[in-house]
This record gives structure tokens, C-alpha cells and sequence, in this order.
């Protein structure tokens, strides 16, 4: 197997969320329509009939049991704004009720581009009980998204993730982009975060509220972004955790990723060594063997029961515990069962990451990042772009270069646009801005200038680790977001939390 940087790099570095929601977790390809299969409507509020949910996903890849607790329901809306009375998708959504005096409804998005929400708010409510005594927490499957009219491309995605020895890469993008026009043609124009935005104005009607309520992770706080600017009275309490800046290029985001893995690693690998660490007795001893496990990946794969754990697959479970330190120990379990000849815990970490479901058939998470990232921007670089880029990859953190190289977006069949990428929420309420300093997928610089760009943005600093300040066990940023979301209490500027 060779490591391509269509595989490796371009999907592996799309701004994936929650990290500490969804460690370790798959998830689950719906109808290209339908929402969550369900018994008959239980209560209804506005245009949405809560039922039962009857098939979430859990942690393991497999069907939940029914929860009472979680009510399941489809929106109807517009699958193009610009002609609203035209044909329609349904939006899946998942709800917890308020246990206590109720505020209103407060929506979560927690990252992706491409993840669902109604799995993780089914997984990861518990990390959200303090929340949950005033609020209905919401969650749903943005456009393009599983349940929400997920984007299907014919089985490409094992294909692409598992390219042999010798394929052309750049011909491995065009048949994979082919594949999604034939599945899903008519979505693609239409996946965009300017179309989510108004999506999600839809579900603050259809819950009654006046104001949006809103937890942005990730590529949520994009949304949440896009959002405020388009809808700025109807912005309530907004928290937008693990920043992200829509303003960059491909290759600043690239290479301000590629950094933010790479300090992350040397964070972990020092970590490792301080607490008596398998893979070696200094921090470079541990890169060390990280990379010759890697290296030694691309021409032998290592056999997992009836699969194989390729390079390319591995670099996945590299850097998917880098984004929490809680799920560091999974790496270096993983590295050294691996380098003993078992590659089972990596191969799991991969299949977090890829969205491989316990049945062995995958969600859209990886098709809906694509489809979702290409919307987003106009740019459409070429393989000559890309191989340059991969020329300064090598320099920062070798563990994510490649042999060869294409691109996602070069042979995608929707245009993108960089509407998205207009950030000014003037006139609305202040909005919460969280930032990391050891955020390796989306640095604190993002944040400092995603709230630069909101100009009604308030910055909070987090000191320490991860991917996402609200999971991250800091009690700092927990007392101070829930001041704000419960009572109304806006934290100082410059305000700051120590790493947990």
C-alpha cells in the first residue's frame, strides 16, 4: 500500500470535531431522505413529531437500545433556498428534554464537517448533564449528513481508503467524485454551510424559540459563524468551542493543522516518557518508533483478522487520540501492540476516524466532509499544488507526507463558492469564543481571529490540551460556559483557564 495525500492528508485534516464527545465511536448511514426510524409520534412541538429513537448508533458501532430519555424527529425544508416551494429534504433531529425549569431548546453541532449529531448527542449527553436541567438539548444531522439526505458515493470510500500499490491516486479522486455525482448529484450544490445556516433557522422556529441557543465544536463554531452573520437578531446564547477560521486557504489550513499535529505529538510523546512509556525512553526514541512502525506499514500491511492495517489507515489512528489528551494511552497501547505484530486497537482508532461501522459498512462522514469542505470554497487545487504542499509537510511533521498525492476537490462535480467564508455577526448578542493553546486541529490563532471577525465575539483562553476546551475536564471553562448559557453571565475579556 502506498500513502497518498488524497487519503491521508486532504480528508485526515478537514476540521473534525468533539473529540471528547466521540472517543472512540462510529457511525450510521441513514436513507438519502428519511430520518430516524421511530414508533408512532409521541408529543409534538412546532413542525417536528418527537418519537422514539430506534436506531442511533453507540460507541461500538452498534444499534443503542431505546432510550426514553431521547426523542427522535425529521424537519422538512427547502433542498435549495432559492426555490423554497421546490423539492424538499428531511433534516433528522434527536432531543433530551429539560429535566428542570426549562430556558428554552439549546442546539448542538460538534464538528465534522460530516458528523452526526443525533449519534453523539446520543453517546455524549451525560457530558452535557449540567446543561441539560434548563435546556432540551437538540442535536441533528446537518445536510448531506447520514439521516439528513447523506451523501453516498457507491462504496468509494473503502475503495479509496484501502488504494493498492501502483494506483493512480488522481484517478482514484475522479472515479470517487464520480460516484458521489451519480449517488447524490442533486445534493451536492446544496451540502454548503450557508445552506446549513439556514437550516438551522428552521429548527429554532420549529422549536418554538425566539432566539437560537447554540453550542458550536469544531466545524460547529463555523456554522454558528455563518449563522450569526446571516441571522443576527435571532442569535441567543452562542458558544463556539475549538474555533475554527473559515479565511484561510487550503494550504494555510493544511499547514496550520499539520503544526497543531505535530506539537500535539511531541506533547504526547514527552507525556508518554514522563509516565514510563512503551515506545521509548526519550521523546525522540518514541517518534522513532512511531515512524518505523509508519514506514514500515507501506510495503507490509499488517494483518487484522480478514482486513489490513495500510499506512495510510494507520496515520488515521496516529492522529485521532491526538485530538483529546484523555485518549493518548490508546495511542501508545495501539503503537505497541502494533510494532508486536497486532494491529487490532489501531485498526479501531482508524475506523473512529473513517466513520466504519461494526457491521463493516461505513457512515457518510467521509463523503459528507468532502462534499461539505468543497461547497465551502472555490478553491480547487491541483495535484501540482498539492505535491508542493507535501514538500513542506515533510519538514514539519513527516508522519503525514505521502508518496503520492491528488486532491479532493479538484474533480468535484458541484462548484464551490466562498460565501461561507464572510464572517460579521454585527447587531447580535455577544458571542462566547473558545480557543486552545494545545488545540492541534484548530489552533488558538483561529480563534483570536474567528473573534476579531464576529466583532460582537468574547474570547476565552484555554491553557492546556486538545481538541475542544468544554470536554476537556477543565472545571475553569465549564463553571464559565455554563455561567454563561444557564444565567446570562458573559465571561471577562481576556478571560483565561489553566490547563486541567
Amino acid at each position: 500500500m502506498k500513502k497518498t495525500l488524497f487519503t491521508s492528508l486532504v480528508l485526515a485534516l478537514a476540521v473534525t470535531g468533539c473529540a471528547g464527545a466521540e472517543q472512540p465511536a462510529a457511525e450510521l448511514t441513514g436513507g438519502p431522505t428519511g430520518g430516524p426510524s421511530a414508533e408512532p409520534a409521541a408529543t409534538d412541538t412546532g413542525a417536528v413529531a418527537w418519537a422514539a429513537c430506534t436506531d442511533l448508533i453507540g460507541p461500538d458501532g452498534n444499534t443503542m437500545p431505546p432510550d426514553p430519555a431521547l426523542e427522535c424527529g425529521t424537519l422538512t425544508v427547502p433542498l435549495d433556498y432559492d426555490q423554497p416551494d421546490g423539492e424538499t429534504i428531511d433534516l433528522a433531529l434527536i432531543r433530551i428534554q429539560a429535566a428542570g425549569d426549562r430556558i428554552g431548546s439549546l442546539v448542538f453541532n460538534f464538528g465534522g464537517p460530516g458528523g452526526s449529531g443525533v449519534d453523539t448527542l446520543g453517546r455524549a449527553r451525560q457530558a452535557f448533564a449540567g446543561l441539560g436541567g434548563s435546556y432540551d438539548l437538540v442535536s441533528f444531522d446537518p445536510r448531506g449528513v447520514d439521516r439528513s439526505a447523506g451523501v453516498k458515493c457507491g462504496g468509494k470510500v473503502e475503495e479509496m481508503l484501502s488504494m493498492a500499490s501502483g494506483e493512480d491516486p488522481d484517478k482514484v479522486s475522479r472515479e470517487f467524485a464520480a460516484a458521489c455525482e451519480k449517488d447524490s448529484g442533486k445534493v451536492l450544490p446544496h451540502v454548503g454551510t450557508l445552506d446549513a445556516a439556514q437550516d438551522l433557522d428552521r429548527i429554532r422556529d420549529a422549536l418554538g424559540d425566539d432566539k437560537l441557543n447554540y453550542f458550536g465544536l469544531s466545524y460547529g463554531t463555523h456554522l454558528g459563524s455563518v449563522y450569526a452573520t446571516k441571522f443576527p437578531d435571532k442569535v441567543g446564547r452562542f458558544v463556539l468551542d475549538a474555533a475554527y477560521d473559515p479565511n484561510v486557504t487550503f494550504e494555510e489550513r493544511a499547514l496550520t493543522q499539520v503544526k497543531g499535529f505535530a506539537d500535539a505529538f511531541d506533547a504526547f510523546a514527552e507525556n508518554c516518557v514522563a509516565q514510563g512509556c512503551d515506545l521509548g525512553k526519550t521523546p525522540d526514541a518514541v517518534r522513532d518508533t512511531v515512524e518505523k512502525l509508519l514506514d514500515g506499514l507501506q510495503s507490509k500491511p499488517l494483518k487484522v483478522g480478514d482486513r489490513q492495517l495500510t499506512n495510510g489507515l494507520a496515520q488515521f489512528a496516529v492522529i485521532t487520540p491526538l485530538y483529546a489528551k484523555a485518549t493518548w494511552p490508546l495511542l501508545e497501547q495501539g503503537v505497541a501492540a502494533a510494532v508486536k505484530g497486532d494491529g487490532t486497537v489501531l485498526l479501531s482508532l482508524a475506523d473512529t476516524y473513517t466513520g466504519r461501522r461494526a457491521d463493516g459498512t461505513y457512515s457518510t462522514a467521509m463523503a459528507s466532509q468532502q462534499a461539505i469542505t468543497c461547497a465551502d470554497t472555490a478553491e480547487r487545487p491541483s495535484a501540482a499544488d498539492t505535491a508542493a504542499l507535501n514538500e513542506k509537510i515533510k519538514k514539519i511533521f513527516p508522519m503525514l507526507a505521502a508518496e503520492d498525492v491528488s486532491t479532493a476537490c479538484a474533480h468535484w462535480p458541484a462548484e464551490g463558492d466562498d460565501q461561507a467564508k464572510h464572517i460579521d455577526a454585527t447587531g447580535s448578542d455577544p458571542i462566547v469564543v473558545i480557543g486552545g493553546k494545545g488545540d492541534p486541529a484548530t489552533p488558538y490563532e483561529w480563534a483570536e481571529s474567528l473573534t476579531a471577525r464576529l466583532k460582537t465575539g468574547v474570547l476565552v483562553t484555554y491553557e492546556g490540551e486538545g481538541h475542544g476546551a468544554y470536554l476537556s475536564g477543565s472545571a475553569c471553562v465549564m463553571r464559565m460556559v455554563d455561567a454563561y448559557l444557564l444565567k446570562g453571565t458573559l465571561p471577562e475579556s481576556g478571560a483565561s483557564c489553566p490547563a486541567a
